[in-house]
């Protein structure tokens, strides 16, 4: 479809009325800010100040693709193909999920409790590699791997160490497969796992269900923590004495989450609440 777009002011128009359908008057109004702010490279008040600015035509065409995917549901960060975390720009497409603001806030948790020395760091179910990119950046003197079961993850992430030059290494590998080579002496091991029960599914937006890997998403009722179980599997062979794990979580699953790493001998054991004051992270200590 073509729409006539000869200035900003027509752009939050048009956005205002393709997408009523989809997204709220608020919502609108910050996708149309992510826009401007991406074409423009403009801080918020310019845009403000400055709505009849000349559209060109090839924005134009831009603008009218990017709002055609948006009516479909599809997410703006893939749309945009790019979306920000931890002050880092992060490259996003359907092989990874979309970065949320839990795992920045996972990020910042590992980074202010390990200011020292830390040997190595494993970043398992690593998708866009962002959260093992951010440790990178901060804790300088850990060797950080990451690991996924998508060759199409692991480019993505390759590509975002590349774009924010870090000194991360990603490969593929199975978490229910053997281990990575020379991961015995680990220091920390984080990991965002599948965790939304599949009878969960029907809750979430159609933009998440129906656009973001599913295999990075969900996991069956009847055994929502298989990979929890695998990841103290893990660390309880691999991380050095007094290692420590940290994992993002189902907030209607905490307490079950907890129970298991205690029965894996792991100390310390504690919830921790997001900034919408849900459990959402668990961390421990292998005892040693």
């Amino acid at each position: 479809m073509t729409y006539e777009i000869q200035s900003v002011n027509d752009i939050r128009k048009l956005l205002r009325t393709e997408l009523s359908d989809l997204y709220n008057e608020k919502e609108i109004d910050s996708v149309s800010k992510i826009i401007l702010k991406t074409l423009f490279g403009a801080d918020r008040l310019h845009l403000l100040l400055s709505s009849g600015t000349a559209v060109s035509n090839e924005m134009s065409q831009r603008v009218g693709a990017m709002t055609e995917a948006l009516k479909t549901g599809m997410p703006l960060q893939y749309v945009l193909g790019e979306t920000e975390f931890y002050g880092m720009k992060i490259k996003v497409d359907h092989n990874v999920l979309i970065p949320r603001p839990e795992t920045e806030e996972l990020a910042d948790l590992v980074i202010r409790e390990n200011k020292g020395p830390v040997n190595r760091i494993i970043d398992f179910c690593t998708g866009s590699g962002c959260l093992a990119i951010a440790l990178a950046k901060n804790l300088r003197l850990a060797s950080i791997l990451g690991t996924d079961i998508s060759p199409g993850a692991i480019e993505v992430a390759k590509e975002n160490a590349k774009l924010n030059r870090a000194e991360v290494k990603f490969m593929i590998s199975d978490i229910f497969g053997p281990l990575p080579p020379g991961a015995t002496g680990t220091g920390i091991i984080v990991s965002n796992p599948p965790y939304v029960r599949d009878s969960e599914r029907e809750l979430m937006h159609i933009n998440v269900k129906g656009f973001e890997p599913p295999a990075a998403l969900f996991v069956p009722d009847n055994d929502p923590l298989k990979f929890y179980r695998r990841l103290f599997e893990i660390s309880a062979e691999i991380l050095l004495p007094r290692g420590r794990f940290y994992f993002e979580i189902n907030e209607a699953l905490g307490e079950m989450v907890s129970a298991m790493a205690r029965e894996y001998g792991f100390n310390d054991v504690g919830l921790i609440k997001d900034l919408n004051s849900r459990d959402r992270f668990i961390k421990g200590v292998l005892n040693g």
